[in-house]
């Protein structure tokens, strides 16, 4: 990706107060989980804050890209899906750990903002770039239901109350839902930077390592959704696909980012 060589821009003080109290937001929603009416403010708090920072990034002159920012988005993508649902499903809970990537989230993309998009040779690639990360974070949001589901089933095989105030079979339905839009929006990504690579890239496709490990998280979903709708895989099996395709697709974008802006010190 020929992009500008200097990531390490300092962040805007319009970026970094909505920033730092959406931080502070959620370390407080984390932390006081105990106080539903507390946390529950302070969640909604810190997703507004999250989100000012975002558009704030945006507007940033000029706008940056990377791991980080990637990352930061997904984690308010997912904290987005989890309001919603818990709008549908009170007893949801899953607030706690999703305040503390929020956080975490947050503080990276204030660190590492990532590459300047201004002498990208596609004024196309934030939007390819912004499919991608819809699709991240759908997936994102499929291991959050899946890890819900695997420590439901733990605490059914120990005759203990479910930990996750929904039914287990609910829980697998939203995960699959999750997995069949993210698929989608992957397929898209993938094939867009395919036709179209060398007009938003500069150059035309080639087999790096994120290419690579996003098409082995591509094989991943699609053998996952053609087991679930000719075998009926479920449960355990399930969800261990969605890890395993995660995790390519983690390494795929945000992991290569990562060697390049952080360990390289460069974004080409």
């Amino acid at each position: 990706m020929a992009l500008h060589p200097h990531f390490s821009a300092p962040t805007s003080v319009w970026t970094l107060a909505p920033a730092g109290m959406a931080t502070l937001a959620y370390l407080l929603a984390a932390f006081s989980a105990q106080r539903a009416g507390q946390a529950r403010t302070s969640l909604y708090t810190a997703w507004g804050l999250h989100l000012l920072s975002l558009v704030a990034g945006v507007f940033n002159t000029p706008a940056h890209f990377g791991f980080a920012p990637a990352l930061s988005i997904t984690a308010w993508l997912m904290l987005t899906m989890y309001l919603v649902e818990q709008q549908l499903y009170p007893r949801m809970r899953a607030a706690s750990l999703l305040a503390l990537m929020g956080a975490v989230a947050v503080l990276l993309a204030v660190f590492f903002p990532g590459t300047s998009l201004a002498n990208g040779p596609s004024v196309w690639l934030p939007l390819h770039l912004t499919l991608g990360v819809a699709s991240y974070g759908l997936f994102a949001a499929a291991v959050v239901h899946a890890g819900l589901m695997t420590r439901a089933e733990r605490r059914m095989r120990r005759a203990s109350e479910d930990g996750t105030g929904v039914p287990l079979l609910t829980l697998e339905r939203i995960m699959f839902h999750c997995v069949n839009a993210g698929f989608v929006l992957l397929t898209a990504t993938l094939l867009v930077g395919w036709l179209f690579g060398e007009v938003l890239y500069g150059h035309p496709w080639r087999f790096d390592h994120k290419t690579v490990f996003s098409l082995l998280a591509w094989v991943v979903f699609a053998v996952l959704l053609v087991g679930r709708a000719r075998f009926g895989w479920r449960g355990l099996h399930a969800t261990r696909m969605v890890y395993a395709g995660a995790v390519m697709l983690l390494l795929g974008y945000a992991g290569s980012r990562f060697v390049l802006e952080v360990l390289l010190g460069h974004g080409a």
